[in-house]
């Protein structure tokens, strides 16, 4: 299975703005969806945003119209612009991959901490 690496978690201000990126190496031919989960403690983890390989996306009702996700599929790479970013948006961010939207077995990333201060 793939290899998922995310970078550009860090701590900002309310309103600010952070990107993050998750590079896939290894076996990628399967990967069709590529998303972003999160996890705040003491909480389930749950979905941020996906996009599969034709570019179709859905987002958490939460996010939508600040968040935008977006692949590089020639450098195996998803992104995640955040903007306007609020204090409930602190949590550990997953990189993900599957097969299909109709697999239910996740690849994950190793997460990264993204911290909004108030």
């Amino acid at each position: 299975q793939a290899q998922l690496v995310e970078s550009g978690g860090g701590l900002v201000q309310a309103g600010g703005s952070l990107r993050l990126s998750c590079a896939a190496s290894g076996s990628t031919s399967r990967i069709n969806v590529l998303g972003w989960y999160r996890q705040a403690p003491g909480k389930q983890r749950t979905l941020v945003a996906e996009i599969d390989d034709s570019g179709t996306t859905n987002y958490a009702n939460s996010v939508e119209g600040r968040f935008t996700i977006a692949r590089d599929n020639a450098k195996n790479t998803v992104y995640l612009q955040m903007n306007y970013l609020k204090p409930e948006d602190t949590a550990v961010y997953y990189c993900s991959s599957r097969s299909s939207r109709r697999s239910y077995t996740f690849n994950w990333g190793q997460g990264t901490q993204v911290t909004v201060s108030s």
